[in-house]
């Protein structure tokens, strides 16, 4: 427990002090005495273009109760909020991502207090289109991470406090277009503003025939390549010689560093500290993360993180605890309504061959060919769940998962919307946790509509 709360002891002595007072109400007191923990909701990716506060589903409401009753409540903005102030740059994140800036109070009247910034679309309008959406969630009151106007400051734990406890995020990225990057002051030259990134290496490993017929391929197509050697480098991508071919990330030994030292600094000024990163890559498979990610998460946690969050490839991914505290490598999506954007820039109409009179409804019914591929057509993009972290003092006391749907099969007028599963929804999507956090020892059982993890007897010590 925080140090800073009342001890029981305290509360007993405040409450004896005060019940002879007239007219007292000790309801309140005795429940604040019998409930010490302290919970975080967690979700993963939030793309919102339209209200929230309009609709009045039984399921959406208490969805949206889940979130406001936690201590906490997180989600990963994966949107730009301006007026078309600035303009789109060279290259976006997939969409150029924009809503009207009114939209960031819905995240607010739907629970939210912290959000994440570092992900593929912090940069697709620039850097004005980052700062003007830094005012915005500013001025609606959230606490903000993972962008700057330097390295150091894209870097940096932003806290949010609150009654009970202090808390730190850290946020980061490691799929980004590689403009979007925060960069350091050299000198008279000014920092690049950008995202706090996390850089990662990949190595390709191939039988010696494979690598030989690829040297002979290279030097016919007339690039300069050594004549010999067991490994070859190739417009970056390095291919070594070996017995199985595989694939090997590695995370960036100096961003591991640096974002190792903010996270110890956060963990002694917070009471929780909490890292997440947005990362599309898998390890062959969108649901299983990647090498360098599970490297990263465990670094992070041992640097004194209490909660690492993941998010990024738009499905869930498996669950690990290490060293009692939880690492949820995907959250999937929250909110996904990148169909119905208001505008798009020429670039994202020009691979379609779409002239000037085609509109953000064409735009989709060519990429998704009419809902028959992509996005609309994969079922598990439109399901995941709230995951609720409950603390006592620094101890994992549980996480249950809350599964929720996003509308597969709707029209995109109605997906993208998160609402509680109904019964035999839930019980697949706790499924498909259960089964992909197995490999990591983790068990997820389903009760009662929710997913639970099964702590490890180290986690459910005092």
């Amino acid at each position: 427990m925080p140090l800073h709360r009342l001890t029981f002891a305290a509360i007993a002595l405040a409450m004896a002090t005060l019940a002879a007072a007239p007219g007292f109400d000790d309801s309140r007191w005795i429940q604040s005495a019998e409930d010490n923990r302290f919970t975080m909701a967690l979700t993963g990716d939030s793309i919102i273009t339209r209200r929230l506060s309009v609709y009045q589903e039984p399921e959406f409401l208490e969805m949206v109760n889940l979130l406001r009753g936690a201590d906490v409540a997180f989600t990963n903005l994966e949107m730009l909020f301006h007026d078309y102030e600035p303009y789109p740059m060279h290259q976006s994140g997939g969409t150029y991502m924009r809503a009207a800036p009114a939209l960031v109070n819905e995240l607010v009247w739907a629970g939210f207090d912290m959000v994440s910034r570092a992900n593929n679309h912090t940069g697709d309008y620039g850097t004005l289109g980052m700062d003007l959406t830094t005012r915005y969630v500013e001025a609606a009151g959230l606490t903000q991470a993972g962008i700057g106007h330097s390295l150091a400051e894209a870097r940096e734990a932003k806290f949010l406090e609150t009654a009970e406890a202090r808390v730190a995020l850290i946020s980061v990225a490691s799929t980004f277009p590689d403009h979007s990057r925060a960069g350091r002051t050299r000198g008279d030259v000014p920092a690049r503003p950008g995202l706090n990134p996390l850089r990662f290496s990949t190595t390709y490993i191939v039988t010696r025939d494979r690598l030989e017929s690829l040297r002979d391929t290279m030097q016919e197509l007339g690039f300069a390549v050594p004549n010999a050697g067991d490994r070859l480098t190739f417009r970056g991508n390095r291919f070594i010689v070996g017995d199985d071919p595989a694939v090997l990330t590695e995370p960036n030994p100096e961003d591991v560093k640096e974002i190792s030292a903010v996270v110890a600094n956060a963990s002694r000024l917070a009471d929780y500290t909490i890292v997440t990163i947005h990362a599309h890559e898998g390890d062959g498979d969108r649901s299983v993360p990647a090498q360098f990610l599970i490297a990263f998460a465990h670094d992070m946690i041992d640097a004194g993180a209490d909660l690492f969050v993941g998010h990024g490839p738009h499905v869930v991914r498996g669950i690990e605890i290490r060293n009692g505290k939880p690492i949820l490598y995907s959250l999937a999506n929250f909110l996904f309504q990148n169909e119905t954007l208001q505008r798009l820039p020429s670039e994202n109409y020009e691979p379609y061959d779409l002239d000037g009179n085609a509109h953000v409804a064409d735009f989709n019914d060519w990429r998704y060919d009419n809902d028959t591929r992509g996005f609309p057509s994969q079922q598990e993009i439109w399901e995941s769940v709230v995951a609720v972290a409950e603390w006592d003092g620094k101890r994992l006391a549980e996480l249950r998962l809350h599964p929720i749907t996003l509308g597969f099969g709707e029209s995109r007028m109605v997906r993208g919307r998160p609402m509680f599963a109904d019964a035999e929804l839930g019980k697949k999507i706790i499924g498909d946790l259960e089964r992909l956090s197995k490999p990591f020892g983790t068990r997820v059982v389903f009760k009662n509509g929710v997913g639970r993890l099964v702590l490890p007897p180290a986690s459910s010590e005092p």
